[in-house]
C-alpha cells in the first residue's frame, strides 16, 4: 500500500472521531509524504497546523495510523517551508505572533481547559471551540445566551484567549454598554466642531478587527440610535468573514424591543444556550475552584452537597459560598471546614438564593418535603416508585404549570433525556384524571410555588 491510499485510510478513520467542522480545519489539507523506519512525515498548510496538531491530536493520530499500518510510527508534521529549505521550525514558539498592540479587553483567566463542562453546557463549549478553531468560517454570528452567571462570558473570553494564542488575528471584547458609550461619545460632541477624526477612530476600532464580541447585546435595546450604528458594523464584518460573537440574556426571537433586522442577522449563524448546571457539574465546578486553595483537602464532600444542593442556578452565587466557607473558616482562627461550620457562614447567603427565579428548584423543594424524600433522590437514577412517582409529579408540575423547555427540565433532575420528561409528563397527565387525591396533592404543591 502506497503512501497516499495509507492516508487516505488514516483520514477516513479520524474523520468518525471528529466533528466534521474540526477535521475540516485541520486534517483536511494534510497529506503523508514519507515513511522511514519509525517516522511517518506528514505535512501541513502552516506552523500553526504542526503546533495544534501536535499539542492538541498526536496521540489520537498516533493510535489510529499505527492500527492501519499495524507498526508503531512517530509522526512528524512538516511545512512546505521546511522540506524547501530543509529546516525544521520550532514548533514551539509558533502559534503567538500577535505582535500588535493591540488592547482586546480579554481576561486571561478565562480559557477552555478551566471551562467545567456537564450536560448543560457541552454543546455551547463544543461549538464556541470550533469557531475559535476557525474563526469567520464556522458560524457567524455565534450567539449564546443564558440567564446571568452560567459562563457566557467565561466562554467568550475562552474563544478570544484560545484565538490569540494559535493565530495573529485582532480580538476585541467589549460589552454592550462600552459600544452605546463609545457611540454616543461621537454624538456628544459639538455639532459646529470637527468630529470626523472620532468617528473614524470609532470605526477603526470596531471594524479594524479579525474577531467583535459584543458581550449582553440586551442593553442595546434601549439604545435605539445605537442600533443602527450596530446594524452597519455587523454587516461590514460579516461581509468579510470577520466572526463575530454575542451573548445575551435572551434568545434573538425574546429581543422584543431590538429591530427586526438586528434578530434577523443574529439568527444567521448559530444560536446556543446554557441551562443551568445540574448537580454534577456544580459539584465538579465547586472541585475545581477550590483545588489550589491551601484547605481544599480539609473541604468535606457533605459540605461540597450542601452548597451544591443549594446553589442550583447561578454559578458566581455558587463562587462566592465557596469564598465564603473559607474565609468564614479562617475568621474562627483555622477551624476545620465542617458542615454545622458551613451552614453556620452561609446561613444568611442562601437565604437570598432560595428566593430566587429558578421555580425548578422550587418545585423539587415542595415535591421532595411532600413525599419526604431529598432533592438529590429526585435527581438520581433510582427507579423505585417511592422517588419514581414524586419525580414523575415535579417534571409534570414544571411542564405544565412552569413551561419550563423539556431539555432544561432533563438537565435540571440529573441530565434525563426529554423523553424521559415527556413520558413522565403524560404518564401524570392520565393519573390526575382517575385520581382526584394526586390531583388534590399537585395543586397543593402548585399553590405553595412563589
Amino acid at each position: 500500500m502506497d503512501v497516499e491510499s495509507i492516508w487516505n485510510s488514516f483520514l477516513k478513520k479520524i474523520e468518525e472521531y471528529l466533528n466534521p467542522m474540526l477535521f475540516e480545519a485541520w486534517f483536511s489539507e494534510t497529506k503523508l509524504i514519507e515513511l522511514n523506519e519509525n517516522k511517518a512525515k506528514v505535512l501541513v498548510p502552516m506552523q500553526v497546523h504542526k503546533k495544534h496538531l501536535k499539542e492538541n491530536y498526536n496521540d489520537l493520530v498516533e493510535n489510529i495510523f499505527n492500527q492501519i499500518t499495524g507498526s508503531n510510527f512517530m509522526i512528524e508534521y512538516v511545512t512546505e517551508e521546511e522540506i524547501e529549505n530543509n529546516i525544521i521550525i520550532d514548533s514551539d514558539n509558533v502559534g503567538v505572533p500577535y505582535s500588535q498592540n493591540f488592547e482586546s479587553n480579554l481576561d486571561p483567566r478565562y480559557s477552555f481547559d478551566n471551562y467545567v463542562v456537564g450536560e448543560s453546557n457541552k454543546f455551547a463549549r463544543a461549538n464556541a471551540l470550533a469557531v475559535a478553531e476557525k474563526p469567520g468560517l464556522m458560524y457567524n454570528p455565534l450567539f449564546i445566551y443564558s440567564n446571568s452567571g452560567l459562563g457566557k462570558t467565561h466562554l467568550m473570553h475562552a474563544i478570544g484567549n484560545y484565538i490569540i494564542k494559535n493565530s495573529n488575528k485582532k480580538v476585541l471584547y467589549v460589552t454592550s454598554e462600552k459600544f452605546v458609550n463609545d457611540f454616543l461619545n461621537i454624538c456628544r460632541t459639538n455639532k459646529n466642531d470637527n468630529n470626523f477624526g472620532l468617528i473614524d477612530d470609532f470605526k477603526t476600532k470596531y471594524r479594524d478587527v479579525d474577531v467583535l464580541m459584543i458581550d449582553d447585546i440586551q442593553y442595546l435595546e434601549i439604545a435605539n440610535k445605537t442600533q443602527q450604528e450596530f446594524f452597519n458594523t455587523f454587516n461590514e464584518l460579516h461581509n468579510k468573514n470577520k466572526q463575530i460573537i454575542i451573548s445575551s440574556d435572551r434568545s434573538p426571537d425574546d429581543l422584543k424591543k431590538l429591530e427586526d433586522r438586528l434578530r434577523t442577522r443574529f439568527n444567521w449563524g448559530l444560536t446556543v444556550d446554557i441551562l443551568p448546571p445540574d448537580f454534577n457539574l456544580r459539584m465538579n465546578i465547586i472541585d475545581k475552584k477550590i483545588q489550589a486553595h491551601e484547605m481544599a483537602i480539609d473541604f468535606p464532600a457533605e459540605v461540597k452537597e450542601y452548597i451544591a444542593s443549594n446553589c442550583t442556578s447561578d454559578i458566581r452565587k455558587l463562587e462566592g459560598a465557596i469564598t465564603r466557607v473559607f474565609a468564614y473558616a479562617t475568621i474562627m482562627n483555622g477551624s476545620n471546614i465542617t458542615l454545622e461550620l458551613a451552614v453556620e457562614s452561609l446561613k444568611d447567603y442562601f437565604v437570598k438564593s432560595i428566593i430566587s427565579k429558578n421555580k425548578i428548584d422550587q418545585v423539587q423543594q415542595l415535591v421532595a418535603r411532600n413525599y419526604n424524600i431529598t432533592v438529590e433522590d429526585l435527581k438520581s437514577k433510582k427507579r423505585n416508585a417511592k422517588i419514581g412517582v414524586p419525580r414523575q409529579i415535579a417534571m409534570y408540575i414544571c411542564r405544565s404549570y412552569l413551561n419550563e423547555p423539556l431539555a432544561r427540565i432533563g438537565s435540571e433532575f440529573g441530565g434525563k433525556d426529554h423523553t424521559t420528561v415527556m413520558h413522565s409528563v403524560d404518564k401524570i397527565k392520565k393519573e390526575i384524571s382517575k385520581d382526584t387525591n394526586l390531583s388534590d396533592t399537585i395543586q397543593n404543591i402548585v399553590n405553595q410555588i412563589k
